[in-house]
């Protein structure tokens, strides 16, 4: 739009009377040719101005003011209209203008009402002074020659032959309506053609759409297959294995019955396959939980001087004659706050990769702390003199189950899944896990991970969280119901469990911790016996027959005088698998694969003792593995 200050002003004309309105038409039009606006523009610009004009004529101190300013990078005419008053130009006459020319607007001003009417012209902006004054010269010129009826006859000149061009683009128009429908009748043939073939189409498009829902529905039910039967893994599987675990720690126990020194390294063996063969499964179901979104860590305050210690005496026994397993006695400069059962099984996993693939030379861990603050990381470096692996199958040994062909695998067992796994753990805890290899010098495994990893806790998990992670197992608590905690070994406990196995291997462990035990098989018969007995915990399996865990702990919160008595989740699903919603309110949620004489009874501390009160949720937590701790 071009403003008033930057505009060249050509003549300003009052308009009182008709004769007036002519002057400033004709003025108008000798504008437009100097400008070479010619034909169409020159007639439309002409006849708006004539009509604004008459309509207006009248109205109190009217004026008429034409005017060159430039717009992008062209000249404008622009013929502003002023008067007084309330009147307004009709909005047909609007609507003409805004079709017409290139601008047509209206405003209110301090001393009345404009009408500003705007062309655009070939003319180039840069020479506007000297425009509006050869503008100026023409007017002069032409000032003063033409009476009232010539200007009338020179507009009938102009209409006559606007109309001739209007008459000669009808006959153009009639000509190109004929064109189109001798088009159009071949674009409907052509068109019922094609429809033709589309509805062909169509109908294999529709019967591969329903294929491909129905491929689509039996992936789903594929999918949900796979999460029952990992379900069904998580406790048909742990079940035993727990089982044999414990049977085998007992045996092994020094107050066991004395074994054969053949006998005790047969032991040794089942149990050390026991405790392979779970974490196998453990890995499986986190591979599994990681897929599905469902894998979280749980951050504590960790030790890495501790977690190297448990690596070293877990790894030697699985290195090769020749082989230097390097892991250094380190003393962390800052606090690591991470999932320290993730961490040992990234490192442990990483370790034993290599050490399976290194027959000679050494594999070698370091670490370096580096950052500040929120940005703070740790780096583990494993390095080995092994195989190495090709640089096309770098990527492909981070496929599940995927395992690189060749003659270095003769002799030597696994799944696939140690690097898979270890770098989903690795994501999980907010890191990064890469590789660099070459054939014949070996492999260097890099896991960056932050000091402070970031984990959504529950308000009740985060009443129990230290500001460096959660609070070790088995700290001291107080009772969170305010009374006073009796000795642990004065408790009376009752174990609802069904399974003859693991009762047979947990209950000399709880026996050595506590006075009085009693162990209910059929869970039919459990609210009674809590009742009768009233224990200072209850002790409760999930997977029972007849009523489940869950049932039950429903009737003993419903009965007033078994609500009040700390209830403790014992299962061999995994803990994260747990519907605690539905157990509210239990007190912890316990492994069966990762219990121990110290985690069982740090565990059973924290429950405190009963109250009238309803108990809450202290945590929901596994207890790390034993060989973990």
């Amino acid at each position: 739009m071009t403003g008033d200050a930057a505009a060249h002003e050509v003549f300003t004309i009052a308009l009182r009377e008709a004769g007036d309105v002519v002057t400033l038409r004709r003025r108008t039009q000798t504008a437009c040719r100097t400008l070479n606006l010619t034909g169409s523009p020159l007639v439309r610009m002409s006849t708006v101005v004539s009509e604004a004009g008459e309509h207006l004529l009248g109205a109190a101190a009217l004026t008429a003011r034409l005017s060159l300013g430039g717009r992008a990078g062209a000249a404008v005419l622009s013929l502003r209209f002023h008067w007084q008053g309330e009147r307004q130009p009709a909005a047909s006459l609007l609507a003409a203008a805004t079709r017409l020319l290139d601008d047509c607007r209206t405003s209110r001003t301090d001393d009345g009402h404009q009408l500003v009417l705007e062309q655009r012209t070939t003319a180039p902006p840069q020479s506007l002074p000297a425009l509006a004054d050869e503008l100026r010269g023409a007017l002069l010129a032409t000032d003063g020659g033409t009476d009232f009826i010539e200007a009338l006859r020179s507009q009938n000149r102009q209409l006559l032959a606007a109309l001739e061009e209007s008459q000669h683009q009808q006959d153009e128009l009639q000509r190109l309506n004929t064109e189109l429908e001798e088009t159009n009748a071949g674009v409907l043939a052509l068109y019922s053609e094609l429809a033709g073939e589309l509805e062909e189409t169509n109908s294999g498009v529709v019967a591969l759409y329903a294929d491909l829902e129905d491929k689509s529905r039996q992936l789903e039910q594929a999918n949900q297959y796979k999460t029952r039967f990992w379900a069904n893994v998580s406790h048909e599987l742990r079940s035993p294995v727990n089982a044999v675990i414990a049977l085998t720690r007992l045996l092994l126990a020094p107050e066991a019955e004395p074994l054969s020194a053949e006998q005790r390294q047969q032991v040794t063996l089942v149990h050390a396959s026991g405790n392979t063969l779970l974490a196998l499964v453990d890995e499986l179901l986190d591979v599994a939980k990681a897929e599905a979104g469902r894998l979280e860590p749980h951050p504590v305050d960790t030790d890495l001087r501790a977690l190297f210690h448990q690596l070293r005496g877990t790894l030697q026994s699985i290195t090769q004659p020749g082989v230097h397993l390097r892991i250094p006695d380190y003393t962390q400069q800052s606090t690591l706050v991470t999932d320290e059962v993730m961490l040992t099984r990234i490192l442990r996993n990483v370790l034993s990769n290599a050490l399976k693939f290194t027959t000679e030379g050494s594999v070698t861990v370091d670490v370096t702390e580096r950052g500040t603050g929120p940005e703070r990381r740790f780096r583990f470096r494993v390095r080995d003199t092994g195989v190495g692996i090709p640089p096309d199958e770098q990527k492909r040994v981070f496929e599940e189950f995927y395992q690189v062909p060749g003659q270095h695998q003769r002799g030597r067992t696994g799944t696939g899944l140690g690097l898979p796994y270890a770098l989903r753990l690795t994501e999980a805890l907010g890191g990064t896990l890469s590789l660099d290899s070459e054939p014949g010098r070996g492999t260097v495994v890099v896991i960056d991970i932050p000091a402070l990893t970031p984990c959504l806790l529950s308000p009740e998990e985060e009443a129990t969280t230290t500001p460096t992670g959660r609070e070790p197992a088995g700290a001291p608590q107080p009772d969170p119901l305010g009374a006073p905690a009796r000795p642990l070994a004065e408790w009376s406990v009752v174990v609802i469990d069904d399974d003859p196995a693991f009762l047979a291997g947990f209950r000399p462990l709880i026996d050595g911790l506590v006075t009085s035990v009693t162990c209910v098989t059929d869970s039919t018969t459990a609210v009674d016996t809590v009742r009768r007995e009233r224990p200072d915990v209850v002790l409760l399996d999930l997977d029972m027959p007849a009523l489940d865990g869950t049932e039950v702990r429903s009737r003993l919160a419903a009965d007033p005088a078994t609500a009040p008595i700390p209830v403790v989740v014992l299962t061999a699903t995994d803990p994260g698998d747990v519907p605690v919603a539905r157990l509210e309110p239990v007190r912890a949620v316990l492994d069966k694969g990762r219990l121990t004489p110290a985690g069982l009874a740090a565990a059973l501390t924290r429950t405190g003792t009963r109250s009238a009160s309803p108990p809450t949720t202290l945590y929901a937590t596994p207890l790390p593995l034993e060989e973990d701790r």
